[in-house]
């Protein structure tokens, strides 16, 4: 059921454990005037959808210091690391699309069949139409506005819709994107699930949907119910495994990056570590000086230390502590939302925190003492969004490229796959359907038309009846 919008009617909802104040939606007022903005062309034109980018990267560097101060707000991230994971990301889609805009707009020729000689044969990319984007909140900015930049560099409408989770920045998205853009063609509306249901209800053209499997495949079910082609950015557990021929100082360094960048709560972190039963000890101490190296004797109180986005996903990382041993850090601040670095170890495969996505700075530590099988067993489980290996044998890691199946991950080192435009990002079963980022982006959001143009001349009558005695002629055709 639709509500219709009034002017200056607010609402009360429950957000984050306490009562606001939001304005009252009308979800199908605002498809209708994207459906009107999509029909008179306008975003058809390479031109405007360069311009809208544009305006994208203004919004982006004229308020560098509201995004840093929400993101403080909502996930206690340094300035460092709201620009280096977040802002600095997504500036580095903007560019790459306005680099190869004119390119990928181009109508792709292909070889034409003889069936129709003589003909030419075309693919254009063309737009959906009013398209809806789901934010997550662990990477608020980032995770909303990357896929924004390839559905505006389309040239579809976009309804925007950022975490509820993360309250600040949806806030400030909201506002700015009234200040930036016109509403009729990208348009934030804030809320929960429910308005997300209303919005699902409405004749939309494409969903993009980034969270939890959970809830994507509620996302998917309410999609199909209209037909609506989804992408599905999800997660899941995602492996690391660190072999005894590793240059165990720099993969302890690089792992410690992986699992706290955040603080944990990122689809692509190394969820958990299998590490060869050789090198097992040495390694684990390794990765307890490199934490106590950054973080010190008082981890909770280092400005690099953020903090985790409520308290139930506080108090759920909270009993993971209880799984196996902790071998470091455990230290946890209820006011501040804060958890240390945690080393586990003597965890077993059927421990909580071995079944559930962490999304937390807390990483449990196994032992393997054969690729092959760990491969294959890992094989068994659902499959990640990302899985890393480190080894210094590259047949060992052609191996494991080939052999395991993820989303994508990387060798001898962690997340950076994430941030190349040139790299398409997307999980594979549970952990999603789709791919997006750069050129991937683009095809995301992008219908491919199948045009074929013929001429008149040259008009064969064995193609219409009578087709009596034209048979072998037919024949004779296909064999050439």
């Amino acid at each position: 059921m639709n509500i219709g919008r009034k002017p200056n009617i607010y609402t009360k909802k429950r957000w984050n454990n306490r009562m606001v104040n939001i304005d009252v939606i009308d979800v199908a007022k605002i498809i209708k005037n994207q459906k009107l903005f999509f029909s008179t062309h306008k975003t058809l034109d390479t031109k405007f959808r360069k311009s809208q980018l544009k305006t994208l990267k203004r919004l982006l560097k004229e308020n560098e210091e509201l995004f840093f101060d929400v993101l403080k707000k909502d996930l206690g991230k340094s300035e460092y690391e709201s620009f280096g994971s977040e802002i600095a990301q997504v500036l580095d889609e903007i560019d790459f699309a306005l680099k190869n805009l004119n390119s990928w707009v181009e109508k792709k020729r292909v070889s034409a069949a003889w069936v129709s000689f003589p003909s030419r044969h075309y693919v254009y990319s063309v737009p959906y139409g009013v398209a809806y984007i789901i934010g997550a909140w662990n990477f608020p900015v980032l995770l909303t506005l990357t896929p924004l930049v390839g559905a505006i560099a389309t040239g579809n409408c976009v309804i925007l819709k950022p975490s509820e989770l993360a309250q600040h920045t949806s806030n400030l998205l909201e506002k700015l994107f009234v200040k930036y853009f016109d509403e009729d063609y990208i348009k934030v509306v804030q809320g929960d699930a429910e308005i997300s249901q209303q919005i699902l209800n409405e004749d939309l053209d494409y969903v993009f949907f980034t969270g939890s499997s959970r809830v994507g495949k509620i996302i998917m079910k309410k999609a199909a119910e209209r037909l609506i082609p989804v992408t599905l950015e999800l997660g899941g557990k995602s492996p690391c495994i660190v072999d005894e021929d590793a240059n165990l100082e720099i993969s302890a360094k690089r792992v410690i990056f992986g699992k706290m960048l955040n603080t944990g709560q990122a689809c692509v972190a190394p969820d958990y570590l299998l590490v060869h039963e050789k090198i097992a000890d040495k390694f684990v101490q390794l990765l307890k000086e490199r934490i106590l190296n950054i973080y010190g004797n008082e981890p909770l109180q280092h400005e690099d230390i953020g903090k985790i986005i409520n308290d139930n996903h506080f108090l759920r990382l909270v009993k993971y502590l209880t799984n196996g041993e902790v071998f470091h850090g455990g230290q946890v601040d209820k006011e501040q939302l804060k958890i240390s670095p945690t080393l586990l170890v003597n965890v077993n495969w059927s421990d909580e925190v071995m079944n559930e996505e962490i999304f937390g700075p807390i990483l449990p530590i196994l032992t393997f003492s054969n690729l092959n099988d760990t491969i294959d067993l890992l094989n068994k489980f659902e499959k990640p969004l990302a899985a890393y290996y480190f080894s210094a044998n590259k047949k060992k890691q052609e191996g494991f490229i080939k052999n395991l199946q993820c989303g994508g991950g990387m060798i001898n080192d962690t997340m950076f796959h994430f941030g190349n435009p040139e790299l398409p990002v997307g999980g594979i079963g549970n952990s999603g359907l789709g791919q997006y980022h750069g050129k991937y982006s683009f095809d995301t959001f992008s219908h491919k038309k199948s045009i074929v143009k013929k001429p008149y001349y040259l008009d064969l009558d064995l193609r219409y009846p009578p087709f009596k005695n034209k048979l072998k002629y037919l024949r004779a055709i296909f064999k050439l």
